[in-house]
């Protein structure tokens, strides 16, 4: 059976090193502040933004939510990510989605000032990322690395088969394993004979967001498989991978819920820091 890359020890991990990083910037005279920007009421997002509060108040770091009611114009949305930008006090801006359908997303996004993006989405970040310069980074790729590098599995010189080519995770990931020096071959959905493609890797990431597409014939034993999927199945939630199955034949293996999706809060804490490094280094 393989050995289960538990998200949640990982996450605690990344957490303790947060909390001894706030306590130091905080003697320097410096506390990180996360700003949460809120349209409507949508309850996901709702729920997603009082979750990143209570991991804030954990970690020591201050939070401010700021909402707007769904009928809020795009202007004065616009108005208050302006007034974070400026305000030196507020190191991390997060702008919840999805956002009413009058208010145009990109805009939105691309008005966060990179350094305080915290999200990784502005197109300077991910500038930066292709050429490795220091930056903020999406956490669920972010997530993908550390879940591995945390417990010895190394990415030099590896095949990883990256199945998904997603905005959100695939595109970004492969930037990211590129800057580890493994060996990326990237699939998706429509690539002809994905098993041929798997079979040879080392490692494979599943961010294709479609349950059960890793089966079992598709691992060679002593694979690492890392499952970034996240779908609803009948109410319950599960990843790309057949995951029982897969488990009997790869060395080591991601769950879901509890694997790579339990890394990101603490992950994006870690940005807050990263942003401030940046703000800094910025003046």
């Amino acid at each position: 059976m393989a050995k289960i890359l538990d998200g949640k020890a990982v996450a605690a991990s990344i957490r303790e090193e947060v909390r001894a990083e706030v306590k130091a910037l905080k003697e320097q005279g410096i506390t990180p502040k996360l700003a949460v920007v809120l349209v409507g009421e949508d309850p996901a997002s709702v729920i997603y933004a009082r979750s990143k509060e209570k991991a804030c108040k954990n970690s020591g770091i201050d939070f401010e939510l700021h909402s707007f009611p769904e009928t809020a114009t795009e202007e004065e949305v616009l108005k208050k990510i302006a007034e974070l930008n400026e305000d030196p006090g507020c190191h991390g801006i997060m702008v919840e989605l999805p956002l009413p359908k009058h208010i145009n997303k990109e805009r939105v996004m691309m008005a966060v000032h990179p350094d305080k993006d915290v999200d990784g989405l502005s197109p300077i970040n991910r500038g930066r990322m292709f050429t490795q310069k220091d930056g903020l980074f999406p956490v669920t790729p972010q997530s993908c690395i550390e879940i591995m590098k945390r417990q010895g599995i190394t990415l030099e010189g590896k095949n990883v088969c990256l199945v998904g080519r997603g905005d959100t995770v695939g595109k970004p990931l492969i930037f990211l394993l590129l800057n580890e020096n493994a060996t990326v071959t990237v699939c998706h959905t429509r690539t002809r004979d994905l098993k041929k493609h798997t079979l040879a890797a080392d490692i494979i990431i599943a961010a294709a967001g479609r349950p059960g597409l890793i089966t079992r014939d598709m691992v060679s034993p002593g694979t690492v498989v890392v499952d970034a999927g996240i779908n609803d199945v009948d109410g319950k939630t599960v990843g790309d991978v057949d995951f029982e199955a897969v488990s009997e034949v790869a060395e080591a293996i991601t769950p879901v819920p509890g694997g790579v999706g339990s890394l990101t809060t603490a992950l994006i804490q870690k940005n807050i820091l990263r942003a401030i490094g940046l703000q800094r280094a910025g003046k």
